[in-house]
């Protein structure tokens, strides 16, 4: 056995069917976006398990989406989810995808971080986010770090830092078991 030790700020809420604790995790009494990539999530029913854990907790029109969130997310892609959550007033981003959707999110989470260059200990200026991990490979679901790519110039822009860990990630095995 080796000895170890593990701190991580990220509630890690791990099991089958926890993705019904949204209805918990989720702070209530404010307006959410959930950003998704492709679109894998419509079929393998986790779209519809994450809409059934908030409509209990949630009324349609505090729910805002934003899908199509690439592989390497692109910044051009974000700042469009970053203009949606500034005109809506989202006070809270769920990541339901893989880590380049997570990554994603933690940039939209931090733009405001970004636009003034604050450091990214601040954590009064991040927009709190959650995730739902369907594709796990990158440990973004618990770690600060993200990677976002700037297309007009091929450009990798990273980011990290205490203000951008998850809330809390749902991780439901029977999500991911086909992988």
């Amino acid at each position: 056995m080796n000895n170890f030790e593990l701190y991580n700020p990220v509630n890690n809420v791990f099991g089958k069917g926890q993705i019904e604790k949204l209805k918990d995790l989720v702070p209530a009494n404010t307006k959410i976006m959930i950003a998704y990539g492709g679109g894998s999530i419509f079929n393998n029913g986790v779209y519809d398990q994450v809409k059934a854990a908030l409509s209990t907790q949630f009324e349609e029109n505090n729910i805002v989406e934003f899908g199509g969130i690439e592989p390497n997310p692109r910044y051009e892609t974000l700042m469009k989810a970053v203009e949606i959550i500034r005109a809506e007033k989202i006070g809270f981003v769920l990541a339901v995808g893989g880590g380049s959707v997570i990554d994603g999110v933690k940039f939209i989470s931090a733009a405001e971080i970004l636009r003034q260059r604050i450091l990214f200990t601040d954590i009064s200026q991040v927009i709190p986010f959650g995730t739902v991990l369907t594709l796990p490979a990158t440990g973004s679901e618990m770690n600060s770090g993200a990677v976002v790519t700037i297309n007009a110039t091929h450009e990798k822009l990273t980011l990290g830092g205490s203000a951008l860990f998850p809330k809390f990630s749902v991780v439901d095995p029977t999500v991911i078991a086909s992988l």
